[in-house]
């Protein structure tokens, strides 16, 4: 019995901490928003989970392709039109949900908005985003009159 209890306690993983998991998740952020820098589309969309919601002004788009679909305009030109990173990372206690967030930045390097993204870890060390929602882009309109 005592040879059971000692082979049980040794196949148990030691949990990471909740600091390494925060870790993780900043790392993952900060990869998900170096494939818009680098346009690298087919990068950007490995992040995203198959079910996975990103919210914008004309509504959500649900699914990873729908989100593919709706972004690919913000990779097909030799520029970004926006970049973000994170500056804050919370991750839950059970460490299998996360949120980030962050400013975004237009191509000058002026704050223009923020970001706030849920994460799952979807294996060890592996993290997908699963909603995002960010601020509208582009340059402030004129008032209506």
């Amino acid at each position: 019995m005592l040879v059971l209890a000692a082979a049980a306690s040794g196949a148990i993983q030691a949990r990471e901490s909740n600091s390494d998991l925060k870790k993780q998740v900043m790392e993952a952020e900060r990869g998900f928003a170096a494939t818009m820098k680098a346009r690298d589309f087919e990068g950007f969309t490995r992040y995203i989970a198959d079910e996975a919601i990103f919210f914008g002004a004309e509504g959500p788009l649900r699914g990873k392709q729908a989100i593919a679909k709706g972004w690919r305009q913000f990779y097909d030109k030799p520029q970004a039109p926006f970049s973000w990173e994170p500056e804050e990372v919370e991750v839950v206690d059970s460490g299998t949900l996360a949120y980030s967030g962050g400013p975004v930045y237009n191509p000058a390097g002026q704050r223009i908005g923020r970001f706030n993204s849920i994460w799952r870890l979807k294996a060890p060390g592996q993290w997908e985003v699963v909603f995002d929602r960010g601020s509208d882009f582009g340059p402030p309109q004129p008032p209506k009159k």
